[in-house]
């Protein structure tokens, strides 16, 4: 995951109603209706939220019936966390390296 991929799914996920739907898709598969029922948001803004979440690959919609729900991508969020989990283990070695340079002085 490039930092150009990187940044769209971190703006999107920086959004704290987007974080509640994730997290409540990631609990199980919803309708824009059905996550604007559990939230205190109408569901024309749950659905503008859903279209920046579809946007960056986070969620994805499905049809069931008539209804169109919604569920997390799983492998979307996996490779956003190995590329956090990869800046980090940068950090710490950059860390690592200033650290033995001040013990040495």
């Amino acid at each position: 995951m490039s930092t150009d991929t990187l940044m769209p799914v971190l703006s999107a996920l920086a959004d704290e109603t987007r974080w509640s739907i994730l997290t409540e898709l990631g609990r199980e598969d919803a309708s824009a209706s059905a996550l604007a029922q559990r939230m205190p948001v109408t569901r024309q803004a749950i659905a503008r939220h859903l279209s920046v979440l579809q946007e960056v690959g986070l969620v994805e919609s499905v049809r069931v019936g008539r209804e169109v729900r919604f569920r997390a991508v799983g492998a979307e969020l996996a490779a956003t966390a190995r590329r956090l989990d990869e800046i980090g283990r940068t950090w710490d070695r950059r860390l690592a390296a200033i650290k033995d340079i001040a013990e040495s002085l």
